[in-house]
């Protein structure tokens, strides 16, 4: 399996994916090598054996520039080691090269572009059939605009290379037929899903002191977690939010989170008047991080296209209930919550209006969103995966 982050070094949601999927995957008695770009501390997974493919040691690990244009590896002693996109794409190519020749295996499944070019090569190397698992597309990251003509190159000839497309939502799979032309039957819709237990006991004292205070004195928090680029559509949530407060002034908007859009976005709620109500906090891991779903009354995932947003799921499991753009893989298969179009900013300022002024109406859909929150498992996804890896590996068919 070749992919580009695992918990706790991942910067989004693709990490907590892979971890979560290859726990389950591991459980039907799947052997699985994970193959990282990076050298760092992964001794809590124990279920699998994780590779590197490259010299970086890492403690932490950060997209850095825009959108994919470069990794930081942080190490443990402080030292940073950076690698520009195609750099850090061509020395895991040659890494997988090299397992391929000397390693045994029955499939090879890669995730998202990054990944892709490394994958084909394994596959024209052993022959082994190649399952191309897609959880986002350029198109997706360029905010449903064009986007970098290279990568759409590595994706479209990632996907024709494949014998099986693994998409994450309806959304996604639409797309890939829509915008790279492939066969509806050669893709499958595998929705991401999330495991109960990954959401965590939370500490009684939230590490958002400030937060806290705030809401004693009657205040809502309304928040969104993610990556700050093009992609999400937080201008529309910032112009929608400068309504919210107009009609309900205690109202704070939390943004946390990282990316290209940082500034432009701060001084837009400058300009909109509202910088007063709105927090930035930049990236945050660990307590901080989930202590930002504790604290909020209200998640907001705007997207433009987003193809799945596990982080809403999160969101809920750490008590929170959300309002998901229709343009959202997630609301595919979370009913209970709120649902918008990312353009309609008057209708996305009347959900969150209602949301902060009535807790009756927030502790409701927390509740029913939970509901269907526990109720989720892997298991249906892992069954088709496990399905397609059956299909082409005793059989040998092709799609």
């Amino acid at each position: 399996m070749l992919g580009w982050e695992l918990p706790p070094h991942n910067s989004g949601g693709l990490g907590v994916v892979c971890y979560q999927m290859c726990k389950c995957m591991t459980k039907r008695g799947v052997e699985i090598e994970f193959v990282v770009p990076y050298t760092g501390d992964h001794d809590e997974i124990d279920f699998m054996t994780i590779t590197p493919a490259t010299p970086f040691p890492a403690e932490e690990v950060f997209k850095s520039g825009i959108a994919y244009d470069s990794f930081k590896y942080i190490a443990a002693d402080g030292t940073e080691h950076e690698a520009d996109m195609m750099t850090q794409e061509e020395r895991y190519i040659t890494a997988v090269e090299k397992l391929a020749k000397e390693s045994k295996f029955d499939v090879i499944h890669c995730h998202d572009w990054l990944t892709f070019r490394a994958a084909v090569r394994a596959k024209q190397i052993s022959g082994k059939p190649l399952i191309a698992h897609v959880h986002g597309t350029e198109f997706d990251r360029a905010g449903g605009k064009y986007g970098n003509p290279l990568i759409h190159e590595i994706e479209y000839m990632g996907l024709v290379m494949a014998d099986r497309i693994l998409a994450i939502s309806e959304l996604t799979k639409n797309l890939i037929i829509r915008e790279y032309k492939i066969p509806a039957d050669k893709i499958e819709v595998v929705h991401n899903s999330i495991d109960p237990d990954w959401c965590q006991e939370l500490d009684p004292v939230n590490a958002h002191v400030y937060l806290s205070k705030m809401k004693e004195h009657g205040y809502r928090i309304v928040s969104y977690v993610g990556r700050l680029t093009i992609q999400k559509s937080l201008n529309n949530f910032l112009i929608a939010a400068k309504e919210v407060i107009a009609r309900c002034p205690k109202t704070i908007i939390l943004l946390v989170g990282d990316g290209e859009r940082y500034q432009e976005l701060m001084e837009l709620s400058a300009e909109l008047g509202i910088a007063g109500n709105v927090i930035f906090t930049s990236f945050l891991r660990g307590k901080k991080w989930r202590d930002s779903f504790a604290i909020s009354d209200l998640f907001v995932l705007p997207s433009v296209s987003e193809p799945f947003g596990i982080v809403a799921l999160e969101a809920v499991g750490w008590g929170t209930p959300v309002l998901l753009s229709n343009q959202t893989g997630v609301s595919e298969v979370l009913r209970n919550c709120l649902k918008i179009d990312f353009w309609d900013i008057n209708e996305m300022a009347n959900q969150i209006a209602a949301v902060v002024g009535n807790d009756a109406l927030r502790d409701e859909l927390h509740t029913a969103s939970y509901k269907e929150y526990a109720q989720m498992t892997w298991d249906a996804s892992v069954d088709k995966m496990l399905g397609a890896y059956n299909k082409h590996v005793l059989t040998g068919a092709k799609a």
